[in-house]
């Protein structure tokens, strides 16, 4: 029996990570800690989990720990984890700081621990069939990119410039990000951005537009905008528009969706195929079992946010950024 710890359960992924959890044989989820005691015991209420009053003596009867709580405690988490000799799941962006995460990945070298980060759109089907049309050379010489990742503003403690350690730039590019570094193979090397609260009264950013280099030659936009309103049929996108010398390829991570008409419920849009969180969890379950090395590293993680980090720079300064 694998026995799997929950640090923190701010990150609403917590709740699709544990359920996930319970849908596998022989794992055990031996408990979950929250710093908020009321949303500790909502949560396991909700979930039928069992709280625990303090992380290290949770962790200590675990083999493995997911921590999804806010941002900015990522690093508390990860070191009260590693520090026990525990493999880790962590929620993205691996942290608010470079410094942070380069620590937190550091501490789990020191003690020969596995640190994953959640970058669940990697394990989209369409994603690695992507790669595989880039590797096998069907779209020639790849040009240019064009990227979104939209979604509704998240509201609580993703909007606290601490907890979350910014707005949609923070929240919304790294996902991008991860999934160009692994379809290329390649590097950000310099960014510039521009960001703005455009449309809710937040003390973050809601919108986002980001221009890229990439380490093998491409320009890039993004944009990352919590532009989707409470109304829209489904949270939002992750898209990619790939051009070729040869070729064209356009994905829509997340369009395998239909809309339901129910007369109790009215319309509805629901999602079929793979569950990319629960491809993830399973990814690091084996790593609790194998030793295998996860799919997407503390590593990965670090990258995408030193984009980020130079981002945020690139406004401030309002000229283009190297990425360091």
């Amino acid at each position: 029996m694998t026995k799997i710890a929950i640090l923190g359960i701010a990150h609403m992924h917590g709740y699709s990570y544990v359920r996930a959890l319970k849908r596998m044989n022989d794992i055990e989820i031996a408990g979950l800690y929250d710093e908020d005691r009321s949303r500790m015991n909502k949560a396991c209420k909700h979930l039928g989990i069992k709280p625990c009053e303090k992380p290290e003596e949770l962790v200590a009867r675990s083999d493995g720990v997911i921590v999804t709580s806010e941002n900015s405690t990522h690093r508390e988490f990860v070191e009260i984890a590693a520090g026990a000799g525990k493999h880790i799941l962590c929620e993205k962006p691996i942290a608010t700081t470079v410094e942070d995460a380069e620590a937190m990945i550091e501490i789990c070298r020191e003690n020969n621990v596995k640190l994953q980060i959640a970058f669940p759109v990697r394990y989209s089907a369409s994603v690695r069939k992507a790669r595989e049309i880039i590797a096998g050379g069907l779209l020639g010489e790849v040009v240019s990119l064009v990227g979104t990742n939209h979604g509704r503003m998240p509201g609580g403690w993703f909007i606290d410039p601490v907890l979350g350690g910014g707005g949609a730039v923070m929240d919304h590019t790294v996902h991008v990000v991860d999934i160009v570094r692994w379809l290329l193979d390649c590097e950000f090397t310099q960014v510039y951005a521009t960001y703005g609260t455009l449309i809710h009264d937040i003390p973050v950013e809601d919108c986002g537009l980001e221009m890229f280099r990439l380490s093998t030659g491409q320009y890039m936009t993004l944009d990352c905008s919590w532009s989707r309103p409470k109304t829209h049929p489904y949270w939002g996108d992750v898209t990619l528009h790939i051009v070729g010398t040869e070729g064209t390829l356009f994905l829509d991570v997340f369009n395998s969706k239909i809309e339901v008409y129910s007369n109790e419920k009215g319309s509805r849009w629901e999602a079929y195929g793979d569950n990319f969180d629960c491809l993830l969890i399973e990814d690091f379950v084996e790593v609790l079992r194998s030793g295998k090395d996860p799919f997407t590293r503390g590593e990965d993680g670090l990258e995408a946010l030193k984009v980020v980090d130079a981002a945020y720079k690139s406004f401030r300064e309002g000229q283009e950024i190297q990425i360091c």
